[in-house]
């Protein structure tokens, strides 16, 4: 499985940064430009739609789950610190990515009743006249975030909560299962409303915590940081060397940001906007946010702490970030961070299932309402079963799904290329 997963990976990653620096040159590199990233946050005329404000808290949802927790600690365990160089250099270079896959959500997205839905499948149809390539992308992203990635949002939880309060992962799979119920069965304007208030609330609490934590341990800051550079570029290292260390980072940096696997432009696809790039500069500030704080404050958690990484077997990942925590803080640490994992991981389960139902109404153009029972129905199912399943085995699912999308919105990216440009030229970005 392991073998699997690096080959695909080795692909998706080519790809994403062949993208990333495409872009980034042919459009005069959009990662850097701040203020167009903040002026998109301000809402235009147009009523139809989700705003622009909770398309970008739907996919900071998706994005500040247990990948910016448990998925960076599992980074640091895989391939040292220095993947967390590789972690921010995959950031800078396959921004444009997120910028071009939103810019197109928006062009190609169509009317589902008062709202709007977009995304990969519908710009691959439209655009690239691939229809069999666009339900191959529906299919795999409705496997990967209604199975393995919902799985390992409650296998989280249930770890966290057994680990610290001695709550049975059952039981903990049966209480995610029922609150999840009740929120994505009430439709996208529920799900967006949700995400638009837990978001700035998780994020800003776990910052603080970061921040707190870091000014305890200033004097070791400078060490790290110098060590992330050396171990990043360490030849002899980790048998592939920097090879690895590159992948590893790579895929734990797009795994948590997103940027490159079309995910955020199903967000995106949601809004109705004057300006199709203003929802690729909105999601771009999204994805500066996730990975470069976020994805940094748990590294910087964990690598200031005195724990032994290597001393973890199997980990989930979060038991590494939990165990650091509770060292800088106490008991306060822990209480801390089994509130942000319920969050993060919640927020997750519900714009990830609005991610696979996306994608199902794009395979089943008129989904029932008994289909969408059963969706829901399904969706309990493998919360229950996340619960209480081998975490390694629910990662390598995900992560050979991840490189796969990344691969098929790479390529449609890349083709779409001439549309992005035209585009953006019309609108005098």
């Amino acid at each position: 499985m392991s073998f699997i997963n690096s080959f695909f990976w080795i692909i998706a990653t080519i790809l994403l940064i062949v993208c990333g620096l495409y872009y980034s040159f042919k459009l005069g590199f959009p990662q850097f430009n701040v203020k167009k990233m903040f002026k998109s946050l301000k809402k235009d005329s147009i009523e139809d739609g989700i705003s622009p404000f909770k398309t970008l808290t739907l996919a900071l949802a998706a994005r500040i789950g247990v990948g910016s927790l448990a998925g960076i600690a599992l980074g640091l365990y895989q391939g040292g610190i220095g993947v967390v160089f590789w972690i921010w250099l995959s950031c800078l270079i396959t921004l444009p990515n997120s910028f071009v896959e939103s810019t197109l959500a928006v062009i190609y997205h169509e009317r589902d009743g008062k709202y709007f839905k977009g995304g990969p499948p519908y710009y691959i149809e439209k655009g690239l006249k691939l229809k069999k390539l666009a339900i191959i992308y529906a299919i795999t992203i409705s496997l990967c975030y209604l199975g393995g990635f919902l799985a390992i949002q409650s296998n989280t939880i249930a770890a966290c909560l057994d680990k610290y309060l001695n709550i049975p992962t059952l039981i903990t799979g049966v209480f995610v299962s029922i609150i999840s119920y009740f929120i994505i069965s009430n439709g996208l304007k529920r799900i967006a409303n949700f995400t638009s208030i837990l978001v700035p609330i998780m994020g800003i609490i776990y910052m603080v915590v970061a921040l707190v934590i870091i000014i305890m341990n200033i004097n070791v800051i400078p060490v790290i940081l110098e060590k992330i550079i050396m171990e990043a570029f360490n030849f002899k290292a980790l048998g592939w060397g920097i090879i690895s260390s590159m992948i590893i980072g790579v895929e734990r940096g797009i795994f948590s940001s997103e940027a490159g696997i079309g995910t955020g432009a199903v967000a995106s696809g949601t809004s109705d906007t004057t300006y199709p790039s203003k929802q690729g500069y909105l999601q771009m500030l999204g994805v500066y946010f996730t990975s470069f704080i976020i994805c940094s404050s748990t590294a910087f958690i964990i690598l200031t702490s005195n724990i032994n990484i290597n001393s973890f077997h199997d980990p989930n990942g979060i038991e590494i970030t939990l165990e650091a925590l509770n060292q800088h803080l106490g008991s306060f640490g822990t209480i801390i961070l089994i509130i942000s994992i319920i969050s993060f991981a919640f927020s997750t389960i519900i714009s990830g299932y609005y991610y696979g139902e996306s994608n199902i109404k794009y395979l089943y153009k008129k989904m029932s309402k008994k289909s969408v029972f059963l969706l829901d129905i399904f969706v309990v199912i493998v919360l229950l079963y996340g619960a209480i399943a081998k975490p390694s085995s629910l990662w390598n699912i995900v992560d050979i799904g991840v490189a796969i999308l990344a691969i098929i919105n790479s390529v449609a990216l890349l083709g779409l290329r001439k549309n992005v440009v035209n585009e953006i030229n019309k609108e005098g970005s």
